[in-house]
């Protein structure tokens, strides 16, 4: 990948990919259009999973669900990415003469591989939560944003003066993954 722009509505959390950039390596391509796809739809995946797809399980932070129960079981509860969640502007290149001597006609997989592609929205989100922070007069300071980067947490982590003063108040602890 080399380079992703992202757009923040910091009120709202609303978050659009302008423009991606993936630079794919799939050996000698069998089929150009259909690794070309194959980039697009993973690329997708990794984005939704990075920014959108949220798991609500039972635990004792949510102690109106049962234990071990998932929440978020279908359509109404678990967000994936729609058409409107694309970036604007995606452009998806092969990398040219890259042969693999130990495969079919030298190609390479490409259904999983770029998955983690999608991974670059979430630190171009970051990247413009940061400057909306340097917009609040916050500075430069470390700030923590986890995944997925959902528009919820994207609106706490702009840190205008209504985010702060409700994260002031929220008494809910940080849960860690450290025991």
């Amino acid at each position: 990948m080399k380079h992703s722009t992202a757009l923040l509505e910091v009120l709202t959390g609303d978050m659009r990919i302008l423009r991606a950039d993936l630079h794919m390596d799939v050996g000698n391509s069998l089929n150009p259009a259909i690794d070309i796809g194959q980039v697009e739809g993973a690329f997708t995946q990794g984005f939704g999973w990075a920014t959108l797809e949220e798991t609500v399980w039972g635990c004792s932070e949510f102690p109106w669900l049962k234990p071990g129960v998932c929440m978020t079981r279908g359509p109404g509860t678990y967000k994936i990415p729609s058409f409107n969640d694309t970036p604007v502007d995606m452009r998806v290149t092969l990398v040219k003469d890259s042969a693999n001597p130990n495969a079919i006609h030298s190609s390479r997989a490409v259904g999983e591989p770029p998955f983690f592609l999608g991974s670059c929205a979430f630190f171009a989100a970051r990247e413009a939560i940061a400057a909306a922070r340097q917009d609040a007069g916050l500075g430069d300071d470390y700030f923590t944003v986890d995944l997925p980067l959902t528009p919820e947490r994207i609106r706490m982590a702009c840190g205008d003066p209504i985010a702060s003063r409700f994260s002031e108040k929220s008494s809910r602890p940080r849960p860690s993954l450290f025991v």
